[in-house]
């Protein structure tokens, strides 16, 4: 499991800023009367969180290498 942290971690960042982004930037400024598809939203903010979760792979990865040459 400690291989999967930087996944993990990368995964719910991204999912749980988009969401909270999406609602202080877009939510605000819709009228009531506008419909938002959540389907489309949810499907966005899983998009965002395997963005965020293959950068934490990479972080995790390039991290992981510099402590194993000390």
């Amino acid at each position: 499991m400690k291989n999967k942290t930087g996944i993990l971690g990368g995964f719910g960042l991204g999912l749980a800023g988009f969401l909270l982004l999406f609602k202080l930037i877009f939510l605000d400024n819709i009228p009531p009367a506008d419909e938002v598809p959540p389907g489309i939203v949810v499907f966005a903010s899983l998009l965002n969180g395997l963005l965020f979760a293959f950068v934490g792979h990479l972080i995790q990865k390039s991290v992981g290498k510099k402590r194993n040459n000390k």
